[in-house]
């Protein structure tokens, strides 16, 4: 017999539909992980800050209204879509490039925050998702996002993510004065460590998201070395606008490249089933 359902209390059959709706299978939602996944990656970490740092320069209204509006509705795209699609994954994951920027260089610019503050901020909340995840789900593999609860949890995970990575980017680049370019060198050879580890058989889940994190500073400072003049970090000054410009028909180039090949396999496989 079911319980009658008043106002604060949850009934049983609420928190039967609640975890079966959590724990509902989808289908893969995430790209398959070759040379072109971090390609892209990469790029969308340097056009997230070339594009913030041109908004925010230019109008804090417009920069709210992209970053935060665009994030929203893009992430709700995706989180809508029954499958995995190309230009949907990789506009959720553009639009968190620039709405993860926002979000560490605010703390820092409002309140004055030092970046090693930020960053060891950022730091424990990727901590703090990554163990909850651990032990809500069991695994951290990005292959595993076939629920609605994993996938929620796998994009607060990039988001938080994201924000690390500007912050720790900003931190060698400007508060130890080591210039973008230098900082670029630097996570360049930092991202080597898990591939190499990975090849060596080290755990791939461990090796993925070491190497995630570290594209967000890698595209970051080589961004800020590109857009920003010879003051602010020995940068070539190039601007912000154009930069978010080029990295955006890059980026559109190569998604509009993967969905046409996905495509392409999907009528194969269509065909020979």
């Amino acid at each position: 017999m079911l319980l009658p359902t008043l106002a604060g209390v949850t009934t049983p059959t609420e928190v039967h539909d609640r975890r079966t709706w959590r724990s509902q299978p989808l289908a893969a939602k995430v790209p398959e992980i070759t040379v072109v996944f971090w390609v892209i990656k990469v790029l969308t970490t340097g056009m997230g800050e070339a594009a913030s740092d041109y908004l925010g320069n230019t109008s804090l209204a417009l920069g709210g209204l992209v970053g935060v509006g665009g994030f929203v509705l893009a992430l709700w795209l995706q989180l809508r879509a029954p499958r995995y699609r190309a230009v949907t994954y990789w506009s959720a994951v553009a639009m968190v490039a620039v709405f993860g920027t926002i979000v560490a260089d605010g703390p820092h610019k409002v309140t004055h925050l030092s970046y090693w503050v930020t960053s060891s901020f950022y730091a424990h909340a990727v901590a703090a998702l990554f163990t909850y995840w651990h032990r809500t789900e069991g695994t951290l593999s990005i292959h595993s996002i076939t629920t609605v609860a994993r996938e929620r949890l796998y994009w607060a995970t990039v988001i938080a993510t994201f924000a690390l990575g500007t912050a720790v980017g900003d931190l060698t680049g400007l508060t130890l004065h080591w210039g973008f370019l230098p900082s670029g060198l630097l996570f360049l050879g930092a991202i080597l460590i898990p591939l190499a580890a990975w090849r060596w058989g080290a755990s791939p889940t461990a090796c993925f998201w070491t190497a995630y994190v570290l594209t967000r500073p890698l595209g970051a400072s080589f961004a800020d070395w590109v857009a920003k003049r010879h003051q602010l970090g020995n940068g070539l000054g190039v601007g912000d606008g154009i930069v978010t410009l080029v990295l955006l028909a890059v980026i559109a180039a190569l998604v509009g490249y993967v969905a046409q090949a996905e495509g392409r396999q999907r009528l194969r496989r269509a065909v020979t089933g």
